[in-house]
């Protein structure tokens, strides 16, 4: 693509003209701000239609790990500035709903699916390759070499589709084998080990004592809580 000594030079050309600087080891926080330490409830996790362009591909771009909803506004912004939209079309941060039960609530938030990593859709060459790969928190692209590799169309259909899924991803703080207190029920107040985990469907199978006999019973997460 483009050797060390030219990749530095237009990042300093490009700097100049965009009042951008590429991100050095110290002073990432004052090129990229705080970091995002959950992804915001405005991300929107549409894509967008799809290009049809047999030169048109996705590939991985590298970032700093926390700052990925920045550097895609950053990358947004060099794309309009710098008149790229006919070859960098669409610029995503993967992430995907999340329930999380604790202390018995359920909370619901989007997760990052690959954290530290940053798809863009587009037609590689040498302009579009330097404006993405200097943009401020962005540290490379995925590949071989100096080669960035793209996605198979089955791998972005994996994951927009997991982005795109009507039922959230259930994660559970509690463990098979963990001993549980059941909060609900006829059961309540009860102590019961953890047998089966049906995350699917957010459901636990328990193991309870009761006269002497492990019974198996299945309630919701929010009936159960760590002890």
């Amino acid at each position: 693509m483009v050797s060390e000594d030219q990749d530095r030079s237009l990042t300093e050309e490009t700097a100049a003209e965009d009042g951008l600087e590429e991100p050095g080891l110290n002073d990432t926080d004052e090129q990229l701000g705080s970091a995002d330490e959950t992804v915001s409830s405005d991300v929107d996790p549409a894509v967008g239609a799809a290009v049809e362009d047999d030169n048109c591909h996705w590939y991985v771009v590298h970032s700093y790990s926390g700052y990925e909803n920045k550097v895609k506004r950053n990358l947004d912004q060099r794309i309009e500035t710098m008149g790229m939209q006919d070859r960098i079309f669409r610029v995503v941060v993967p992430t995907e709903e999340e329930v999380e039960i604790r202390d018995g609530q359920r909370k619901t938030s989007r997760k990052r699916v690959f954290p530290g990593y940053i798809l863009v859709q587009m037609i590689i060459d040498e302009e579009s390759w330097y404006v993405v790969r200097n943009t401020p928190g962005v540290t490379g692209f995925v590949g071989s070499g100096t080669e960035p590799t793209s996605l198979t169309p089955e791998e972005v259909e994996n994951i927009l589709s997991r982005m795109e899924a009507e039922q959230p991803r259930i994660k559970v703080s509690f463990r098979i084998g963990e001993t549980v207190r059941i909060t609900e029920g006829p059961f309540a107040e009860f102590m019961a080990v953890v047998d089966e985990i049906y995350a699917d469907r957010g459901k636990v199978r328990v193991l309870v004592s009761f006269f002497g006999r492990e019974t198996p019973v299945e309630m919701d997460f929010l009936q159960v809580e760590r002890i």
